[in-house]
């Protein structure tokens, strides 16, 4: 019988669903679900810890809304984290400021929106960047997940 002891741990649970309100996501990146759930399980990898989470895909006009009602501010988003649980909650992605955002960042979509996935699922599992130490510590955590499914530091200029 082999020794299971010598076994890498399997990696954590990853419960993701996929709501695709606003399709011109889909037309920009046709395998955008397949992107979310690939980025949502390296963060979990890197984390060390199961979530299970929605991940809205919307646009600006959605997340302007959401920003508004739950955070006060009357303006669009890139992301915005909904924790309801210890590893569950909801992310929300705005498809209009991401893309302005990478167009001026000289990034790829996708990799631009990996990284936001990567992001709000790390909220979720208890990371933050309040000060500046848990910053880097996020930040280094994002840089994994990242490099994991063969995306670059989303930190590091072009």
């Amino acid at each position: 019988m082999p020794d299971r002891s010598s076994r890498a741990p399997a990696p954590p649970p990853v419960t993701i669903e996929v709501v695709t309100e606003c399709r011109r996501w889909r037309q920009l990146l046709p395998r955008i679900e397949r992107l979310v759930r690939r980025a949502a399980a390296s963060a979990c990898r890197v984390a060390g810890r199961p979530v299970q989470a929605s991940v809205l895909l919307a646009d600006d006009r959605r997340l302007r809304l959401l920003n508004h009602a739950h955070r006060g501010r009357a303006k669009p988003t890139n992301v915005l984290s909904f924790p309801a649980a210890e590893g569950v909650g909801d992310v929300a992605l705005a498809l209009g400021t991401i893309r302005r955002e990478a167009a001026a960042a000289g990034k790829p979509l996708a990799a631009h929106a990996a990284h936001l996935v990567v992001h709000g699922l790390l909220h979720l599992l208890g990371h933050d960047h309040l000060s500046a130490g848990e910053a880097r510590r996020m930040e280094r955590a994002e840089t994994r997940a990242l490099r994991a499914i063969g995306l670059p530091d989303p930190w590091r200029r072009a």
